[in-house]
């Protein structure tokens, strides 16, 4: 925590010793070209139904970009306009080497394919401002600078730097306010979005990519948020593209070249000042004043403004008009123009910091994250009033009360087995947005943040598991001994482990809470019932669930911490061997060795496969959305 402390200390020598990084000229300045880019995705098409005999078990190519292309020079801003379903999403993530599947046709950075090195020098500004809620403004950029800056800085250079931009982005106001969140109150869109170009902006890139950042903005932030990026383009000489949806007419003309796209068809691509005199001389001309993005996307749609030709024919007019008056001149210029900027061939490692100190930032970000559920007066309150209503219901159960106190264990064993489990089932599905988005930025390994993940949540999953077994135990009457009070805390907290590890693969795998929820409770309800409390004589055919049951292995090792073979107990007017009451010979006695090998497998497969599903979410993805 102390990287974030240290920040104030900072911000003197900052403002003193660093020049605003985002006023300084790329360091690599980048001509992106693209050229007759095509890419398509396979969709099934219906299956025969009793009501639909004609439709086919298949799948059908759909063509998503067909044959776009285009060039941006450094301190040019491109935008990408087209409806919904245009293609600019993809289009957009295609450029920005992010695109998986069937993609086809030549993109090139100062005419040399994407790679590591160009990796680190782009920047990608998702729709979606993917942030953690409960951070600040500040410690927001400073863990990013932590790890997106490779070790070349200083710890303090790379705080210089976070502060830096914070200033130039215009979050000082609210550099100690969190980022907030649907339940969370916090700052607004708009500093939100300067946020997420901050986290971009620190790496200092010579290529920044933006999916709609005006996306849910009022005109006059929107207005701020694209004159920043023009300062970025012009006066940093920075290639700058983005997908927009309907800008203002103010914002429209701030672009330095507009890309017009129909169904994954180019209609128009040049200067933004230039637009309406093209359309004018290809027969489209507006009845009535209006903003030109209005008129283009009008025309997109197939909308003509004297309603005369039908939309399929507006389409086909305008793509013929491409490909007669701008295609041919496109293809010289791509031609032509050459990458005559300083290309910087030094080679760069995979990843900008070492595991260790991508590890250390990981786990200090997440235990601030999450203070809020460390310190949850509800949670704390609910496990408080468990415990204590648990002593008083067993209070001083004793040994000639066996039944009792069995019940009493196998009851935490349950209640155990439950809480982490639905705890851990929610670790994953909220970070999967932010986890997709840093990795795909090259931020870390996955098993960095993996590990950092599983450690942070330790004290919520060991304290107050501690404080209830305390309270239960010393009030429920169990044995006073602390070689048995360790043996069944140790036991208590190992199966707590492995419920958590099965919350976590669940989770990880199915990315979806309502869907593990109802899946974990099934496993834990069967897992609980094949105990061996409450089945006794568990039939052949389905005996081998005894043998997948956590509760099983656990309620084991709670039992043996407790009793040893041939202990007796008062039944009636004799004593009997505690290894026959029916509870406990149902699960034995012996065997405490064993169950503690298969647990500790348990925990480790768990969260092997959790590791395993989380792989899915890789650093390329196929966007399903144009």
């Amino acid at each position: 925590m102390e990287a974030v402390e240290d920040l104030e200390a900072q911000q003197q020598k900052t403002m003193e010793s660093h020049l605003p990084k985002i006023q300084r000229k790329a360091k690599h300045p980048v001509i992106l070209k693209f050229k007759d880019v095509v890419y398509k995705v396979k969709l099934p098409i219906q299956k025969k139904t009793l009501f639909n005999k004609s439709a086919e078990s298949a799948l059908r190519e759909k063509v998503i970009l067909n044959g776009i292309s285009g060039v941006v020079k450094p301190g040019e801003m491109l935008a990408m306009l087209g409806p919904s379903g245009s293609g600019k999403t993809s289009l957009l993530t295609a450029l920005g080497g992010r695109l998986g599947g069937n993609l086809k046709g030549n993109i090139a950075y100062n005419d040399k394919p994407y790679s590591k090195q160009m990796k680190r020098n782009t920047g990608f500004v998702t729709q979606d401002d993917v942030l953690y809620a409960h951070l600040t403004v500040t410690e927001t950029l400073v863990y990013t600078a932590l790890l997106r800056l490779p070790n070349t800085f200083t710890k303090e250079e790379k705080i210089g730097i976070a502060e830096d931009v914070l200033i130039q982005m215009g979050l000082s106001r609210c550099k100690n306010s969190m980022i907030g969140g649907p339940l969370l109150r916090g700052i607004s869109g708009g500093e939100r979005k300067r946020v997420s170009i901050g986290q971009e902006m620190l790496i200092d890139p010579s290529l920044l990519f933006l999916d709609e950042p005006t996306s849910g903005l009022d005109s006059t932030t929107a207005q701020r948020i694209v004159s920043t990026l023009w300062d970025l383009a012009q006066g940093g000489g920075r290639t700058v593209v983005m997908t927009i949806h309907q800008p203002s007419s103010r914002l429209f003309y701030m672009f330095h070249k507009v890309l017009l796209l129909s169904e994954g068809n180019s209609l128009y691509y040049g200067s933004g000042s230039d637009v309406m005199d093209y359309f004018l001389s290809v027969g489209y001309i507006p009845s009535v004043p209006m903003n030109p993005a209005d008129f283009l996307l009008d025309l997109a749609n197939g909308l003509s403004p004297n309603e005369t030709e039908d939309q399929g024919t507006v389409k086909e007019k305008l793509i013929v008009a491409y490909k007669n008056k701008i295609a041919n001149k496109l293809k010289t210029e791509l031609q032509e123009e050459e990458a005559a900027v300083t290309d910087d061939s030094k080679k760069v490692g995979k990843w900008p910091t070492t595991w260790w100190q991508q590890f250390s930032v990981l786990l200090e970000r997440g235990m601030k994250e999450r203070r809020h559920e460390f310190f949850d007066l509800l949670k704390i309150t609910q496990i408080l009033v468990v415990a204590f209503l648990v002593g008083l219901l067993w209070w001083q159960s004793n040994i000639t009360h066996l039944q009792d106190q069995v019940g009493l264990i196998f009851f935490s064993n349950g209640f155990w087995g439950f809480i982490p489990l639905m705890n851990a089932i929610f670790a994953f599905p909220p970070e999967r947005m932010v986890l997709a988005k840093e990795r795909s930025s090259g931020m870390y390994r996955l098993s960095s943040y993996f590990v950092a993940r599983m450690i942070s949540d330790l004290p919520m999953e060991l304290i107050l598991p501690t404080v209830y077994t305390i309270i239960t135990y010393l009030m429920g009457g169990l044995k006073y001994k602390m070689t048995c009070f360790l043996y069944y805390l140790f036991s208590q907290l190992l199966g707590i482990m492995v419920a958590q590890g099965l919350g976590l693969a669940l989770g990880a795998i199915v990315m979806d809470h309502k869907a593990a929820t109802t899946l974990g409770s099934v496993l834990m309800l069967t897992f609980i019932l094949a105990g061996g409390y409450y089945v006794q004589h568990i039939p052949a055919f389905i005996k081998w669930i005894k043998y997948l049951s956590i509760m099983n292995y656990d309620f084991k090792l709670l039992i043996g911490s407790q009793y040893k073979p041939g202990q007796t107990y008062p039944c009636g007017d004799k004593m009997c061997l505690v290894e026959d009451f029916p509870s406990v010979k149902s699960v034995g006695l012996n065997g405490q060795f064993v169950c503690v090998v298969v647990l500790l497998g348990m925990f480790v497969v768990y969260r092997v496969i959790a590791y395993v599903a989380l792989m899915r979410i890789g650093v390329t993805r196929k966007i399903r959305k144009a």
